[in-house]
């Protein structure tokens, strides 16, 4: 079982790396990405403490936890040089914070983070057909999300993706200890924005794959 979208007090969440592990593990997780916020004031910083935690954390802990970071909120121009910047330090998830419906995300964000060397679009909102292309062209997962808020649009990512054949992947974005939920609770919301078990399945497999790649 995975998460790759996570945050620890490294930005804006509530807990230590280690304490987010611990607690995904508990319920029965195996793999994470602690990908905390990061723009230009930050990102050494964050890259450098989660390279470090991660490092230093047990090479046969039951659970792998995985170097990532989500650039947020960037001037558009700025998502290209940053992701290229996060991906020669090491960090093996970027994800793209998404045109989400909730936060005032400038306009045009989608896109400017698909054109960058992403791997995941976080809670991408109303995505067009246009973008959901650029994502499969790509290979960039589209993200059915758990988070409050998020979440609204998950039924409209899913559509579109399963239309255009872009790939989708689950995850909780969790900040605080109430965001991390166990695994069938998180399949209850991907069956409820419209993907079938057997969907469901393959949306894992094709992570697995993905990981595998990355050498995980």
């Amino acid at each position: 079982m995975f998460n790759l979208h996570s945050h620890s007090l490294l930005s804006d969440g509530a807990l230590l790396p280690s304490e987010v592990a611990v607690r995904y593990l508990s319920l029965g997780y195996r793999t994470i990405a602690i990908t905390d916020h990061a723009d230009y004031s930050n990102i050494d910083l964050v890259i450098h403490a989660i390279l470090e935690f991660t490092h230093h954390w047990p090479k046969d802990s039951r659970i792998k936890v995985l170097p990532g970071i989500e650039l947020t909120h960037l001037p558009l121009e700025q998502f290209k040089p940053l992701a290229k910047y996060a991906r020669t330090k090491g960090i093996k998830i970027i994800i793209g914070h998404g045109e989400t419906l909730v936060e005032p995300v400038i306009k045009g964000t989608n896109l400017a983070a698909l054109a960058a060397d992403i791997d995941i679009l976080a809670h991408p909102g109303l995505i067009s057909e246009e973008e959901a292309k650029l994502a499969k062209k790509k290979g960039v997962f589209l993200e059915i999300t758990s988070r409050q808020g998020h979440k609204d649009t998950n039924p409209h990512v899913v559509e579109e993706a399963l239309k255009l054949g872009a790939r989708l992947i689950l995850n909780t974005d969790s900040h605080s200890p109430e965001d991390i939920i166990k695994p069938q609770d998180l399949f209850k919301i991907a069956s409820g924005a419209g993907l079938s078990q057997k969907e469901i399945d393959n949306i894992y497999q094709d992570m697995r794959g993905f990981l595998r790649e990355r050498g995980v």
